[in-house]
């Protein structure tokens, strides 16, 4: 989220999600789907089970050292891009009647993207053609790689830089979102088969999380929710520090600035990167709602804005953060109550930085206009992918890059 359910204020003249409780209404990450094998969850947080437990010991395991040189890290998305890594949707299970335009969603992307840089889908075999159909010969569709479904970010490897030409991967031990969706089985190994198709060395994480989760700056600053990550379904009986010292540790960071979050609300338990983005060492744009909007979403945002404008960044220095205007939910196309309207979810490609458009008008062409000035010298492309938005996510959702080296 990377990215949230967005319950509409007591005002709002659409029917609620309670009043709404159809399963197509309910379709997507951010209502949880039981019916496609999602885990209903409150707003408190179950403990996980001894198996949950033990799968998260085991997918852990002892290989969180790095197998480069010292100096490994995560670097900034604004970095030029060897190609961008993409997943294809063909599960009917989990995206029913939506699936149809989810794929043409998926195809928008991996064909806007395209323009600026190679993209590589992940198919499963039975999916390829369909796939390089939609998407067009400048996309590059592979069936090596078995997916469940398009979330490559918190699925696909993290990639490192040594800042000498070398390159490797990380897995963040993806389970489900804390096993909320399932399958998930072949999503589970996307980030180590994607490492092996490259030829590139793999390690994994010492804590379970997802990609949309974590926001790096590239210079040894994070950004995430506790809510997501400090949490018993992906992180049973870990303290914060030592979670830090993991995130840390695969990053290659000395910093975590920490907001709080919602728990139990969607899939993703309050993803960041729907809201907080690092543009640069010690800058940030934040998402923030209309003064009118009062919904724990919305709350979120200014918490997250307020927290980010007070905090320092590795090297000590005070955040600079600038800002986007969120959409009108009254004027946006969807009427769907677990739709995501977020432009800070863009995706920043080589010379390009790909973004969504929702239908409100002014809400759409600030946020162009906002887009270009935090990124000069790119072409903003902004996209309609509401069956994304309606499903819970965005492009920086579907999207991972791999840095060049």
């Amino acid at each position: 989220m990377e990215e949230g359910f967005r319950p509409h204020t007591t005002d709002d003249p659409r029917p609620t999600a309670e009043a709404r409780p159809t399963v197509e209404a309910r379709l997507g990450r951010r209502g949880f789907l039981t019916a496609a094998g999602l885990a209903v969850a409150g707003t408190a947080l179950a403990g996980a089970t001894a198996g949950q437990t033990r799968a998260a010991t085991r997918a852990r395991g002892t290989a969180a050292a790095p197998r480069l040189a010292a100096g490994l890290r995560v670097p900034l998305d604004t970095v030029p891009h060897t190609r961008t890594w993409m997943a294809w949707p063909d599960s009917s299970t989990i995206w029913r009647g939506k699936l149809g335009g989810a794929q043409s969603n998926i195809a928008l992307v991996a064909r806007t993207i395209a323009k600026y840089e190679p993209v590589t889908m992940c198919a499963n075999p039975a999916g390829v053609a369909k796939a390089r159909s939609m998407c067009g010969p400048a996309v590059t569709v592979i069936g090596d790689i078995p997916v469940d479904d398009c979330w490559m970010r918190d699925t696909g490897p993290v990639f490192r830089t040594d800042g000498l030409g070398g390159l490797d991967t990380i897995g963040l031990n993806f389970n489900g979102w804390g096993n909320h969706q399932n399958p998930h089985g072949n999503d589970a190994l996307v980030a180590q088969r994607v490492a092996a198709y490259l030829g590139l060395p793999f390690t994994t994480a010492g804590l379970v999380a997802e990609g949309g989760a974590i926001e790096t700056d590239g210079s040894g600053t994070l950004m995430a929710t506790r809510s997501s990550i400090i949490n018993a379904d992906r992180n049973p009986g870990m303290s914060q520090a030592a979670i830090e010292s993991a995130m840390c540790a695969a990053y290659g960071a000395t910093e975590v600035i920490w907001f709080p979050g919602i728990a139990g609300q969607d899939i993703t338990d309050d993803h960041v990167d729907a809201t907080s983005r690092f543009l640069g060492a010690g800058t940030a744009v934040v998402q923030l709602p209309l003064p009118s909007d009062t919904d724990v979403w919305s709350q979120d945002e200014r918490q997250q804005y307020a927290i980010l404008g007070s905090a320092t960044s590795a090297q000590g220095a005070p955040i600079s953060v600038s800002t986007i205007q969120g959409p009108d939910y009254y004027r946006i196309r969807s009427a769907d109550p677990n739709f995501v309207g977020s432009y800070a979810n863009y995706y920043l490609c080589n010379n390009a930085v790909i973004s969504a458009q929702f239908g409100d008008t002014q809400a759409d062409s600030a946020a162009l206009a906002a887009l270009a000035r935090l990124f000069p010298g790119r072409t903003v492309e902004q996209l309609n992918i509401d069956y994304l938005g309606a499903g819970g996510g965005g492009i920086h959702c579907v999207t991972q890059q791999q840095p060049a080296a």
